[in-house]
């Protein structure tokens, strides 16, 4: 198994034994500091298996199209690209019904981000037709939802894993488009 088989971007303060960590904020798991859509470390088609959750919206609508490329450009033929993002269409369902106990601050982060830090601002919104589009307009062929249930990382609560109302996993509404991406 090489050294950048599995690729964690943005990782935070997430940590998956035996993944090679990125993220722009210096950590101690953190393999390299740096922005996650500067890969040029990575030689092209090394990785197996990129995971990107919650990350890909902090680009804006002209930058983010060159982030997946990047992201593309690492993987190996057959190499899967993970995503996570806000889910537009549940928000809006959401914040639609009325039901929401907060009413749009329940989906504020959502949208905008949790603005804690500089890198905490959403620059794009993403639906499952518009990320398909948007992951096959770099060159990916199949495209499919992921549960994250069923991955290696599922003990790991992350934003894949995020329902309003909150942590309710199972009467809740999950507000994560998740799908993955395979490298033709």
């Amino acid at each position: 198994m090489g050294q950048y088989d599995k690729i964690h971007l943005g990782c935070g303060v997430k940590h998956i034994e035996g993944w090679f960590h990125v993220d722009a904020l210096d950590m101690p798991h953190v393999d390299h500091v740096g922005p996650v859509e500067d890969l040029t470390f990575i030689p092209d088609d090394s990785a197996q298996l990129v995971y990107a959750c919650h990350v890909l919206e902090h680009f804006g609508r002209q930058t983010y199209k060159d982030a997946l490329a990047e992201w593309f450009r690492v993987l190996a033929p057959g190499g899967v690209l993970r995503l996570a993002v806000p889910d537009f269409e549940a928000a809006a369902r959401l914040y639609l019904s009325g039901d929401l106990p907060r009413g749009i601050e329940d989906i504020r982060g959502l949208v905008c981000g949790g603005q804690r830090d500089q890198y905490d601002f959403h620059g794009m919104i993403f639906d499952a037709p518009s990320l398909t589009e948007a992951l096959r307009s770099v060159g990916f062929g199949e495209v499919r939802p992921w549960d994250w249930r069923e991955t290696e990382h599922a003990h790991m609560d992350d934003y894949s894993q995020a329902y309003i109302p909150h942590m309710d996993k199972e009467n809740g509404t999950l507000v994560s488009l998740n799908l993955e991406a395979v490298k033709p």
